[in-house]
């Protein structure tokens, strides 16, 4: 992170995402000031709180991606959540706390996902030792020692890939479901709990499998590695990364506003209560984990919603105050479906060549034709639902429906798909409007 300043993290965004510069800009400086702040003193670094953001725009314009992206540049425990799907604490739902378990189980897993591969060679060499006492096992003999390492030099070649052998191996502890377990709170505490117990009776017996050499070597080199990572090592740096680059990125926010009429008519009462529970961890709390407590003052809490019916500014005024930078993303029009299709690292025409290409069939799309299907996309989102970008998956999926069924049988042949093959798929699909809408 320390290296990535504001028009860096913009460059590497621009790779994948078209447009939305000012959504941009402003969670590459939200980005940036967390490492300002690591460099301050301990007195400073506490009392300054991350700058939250809201990004205001219409469902396909790329809120979510732009987050997603973010975290995954500068590997931070990431979490999409809908506002609305939690609830009051004390009405059916989920506990508003459950955002922080749900980031701290995905912190877990990406730091225990590095130090696995951190000790991925030893892991590797002791599970090669293991499958060669299987196949081989430790005697006296005067030639063992040479006899073990040919053996080891054809396990290496895959000369015993399907050979069956029996190794000593962890019993798996069972699936264990606990009735409320979803309900958050205290409840999920002691169901986790419960179940952490009970798996850990199964923890250390094992038991004798016969598989294939290829299959034990993948099984060995995991519970090796698993064997190498030290759990409370694995649980402080966890946290520690939760609690320091952890982004937590809230849709629908505009779902729990309530807006000046419905406060006058008493509708949906329950919004008002989802704010104020949401309000806790924005501000900053510390919430129980199986893994620790972890605080969420500094966690960066991007919201995002279309704000069609209601506004910022309907939001309570304590929850207003926790989300300080505010920006609006730009409606996408058909030369921005264009650059969708064709400019970014993983652009949609670029996916569906690249499947293809598995098949031995080649795609040729000119640039009449690319033009054709964002001008369809846009007809279509006119005619309908507004969905954005993600009417181009639709579109796209369509268009090449037919040829993705029958690439098994055309290995060897290029297509050329131009303005007339584009025209015949979509024009009367899209021109029906009672049928566009079912199927695009």
């Amino acid at each position: 992170m320390e290296q990535l300043t504001p028009q860096q993290i913009v460059s590497e965004l621009n790779k994948y995402i078209v447009g939305q510069s000012k959504a941009k800009q402003a969670v590459a400086i939200a980005l940036r000031n967390r490492w300002r702040r690591q460099q301050l003193d301990d007195f400073l670094r506490e009392e300054i709180s991350p700058k939250n953001i809201i990004m205001i725009g219409s469902t396909g314009v790329g809120k979510t991606e732009i987050a997603r992206r973010l975290a995954k540049l500068t590997q931070s425990p990431f979490l999409k959540v809908e506002a609305s799907k939690f609830t009051e604490v004390g009405y059916v739902g989920r506990d508003v706390e459950s955002i922080i378990r749900d980031l701290t189980e995905i912190g877990v897993k990406m730091v225990k996902d590095e130090l696995t591969e951190k000790h991925a060679q030893a892991a590797e060499e002791a599970a090669i030792e293991r499958v060669l006492d299987a196949l081989i096992p430790p005697n006296e003999s005067p030639n063992y020692s040479e006899t073990r390492q040919k053996f080891r030099k054809k396990l290496l070649e895959g000369k015993f890939d399907e050979s069956d052998i029996d190794i000593d191996v962890a019993v798996a502890p069972p699936k264990i479901e606990m009735i409320g377990a979803t309900s958050g709170g205290q409840m999920d505490d002691f169901a986790s709990g419960i179940k952490d117990m009970l798996g850990g009776m199964f923890s250390n017996q094992r038991k004798e499998r016969k598989m294939k050499v290829k299959h034990a070597l993948k099984v060995l080199r995991d519970e090796e590695a698993s064997k190498m990572v030290d759990m409370d090592e694995l649980k402080a740096q966890a946290i520690d990364r939760v609690e320091q680059t952890g982004i937590v990125f809230l849709d629908e926010i505009d779902k729990i506003a309530s807006s000046q009429e419905n406060r006058r008519s008493g509708a949906d009462v329950s919004r008002e209560g989802v704010q104020r529970d949401i309000l806790p961890i924005v501000e900053g709390s510390a919430v129980s984990t199986k893994y620790g407590i972890v605080k969420t003052d500094h966690i960066l809490f991007i919201a995002a919603g279309a704000f069609h019916v209601s506004k910022p500014s309907d939001l309570i005024p304590e929850l207003q105050g926790r989300f300080p930078i505010r920006v609006e993303l730009e409606s996408l029009g058909k030369d921005d479906f264009i650059r969708i299709l064709t400019e970014p690292r993983s652009a949609l025409i670029k996916q569906y060549r690249h499947l293809l290409e598995t098949e031995k069939v080649q795609l040729d799309f000119n640039e009449e034709a690319v033009a054709a299907i964002a001008e369809y996309a846009v007809r279509a989102n006119d005619k309908m639902e507004n969905i954005g970008a993600r009417r181009l998956h639709t579109v796209l999926e369509k268009l090449l429906e037919e040829v993705s069924f029958h690439a098994p049988d055309m290995a060897g042949t290029t297509l050329i798909i131009d303005r007339d093959y584009v025209d015949r798929k979509l024009r009367d699909l899209v021109e029906d409007e009672d049928l566009s809408r079912y199927v695009l």
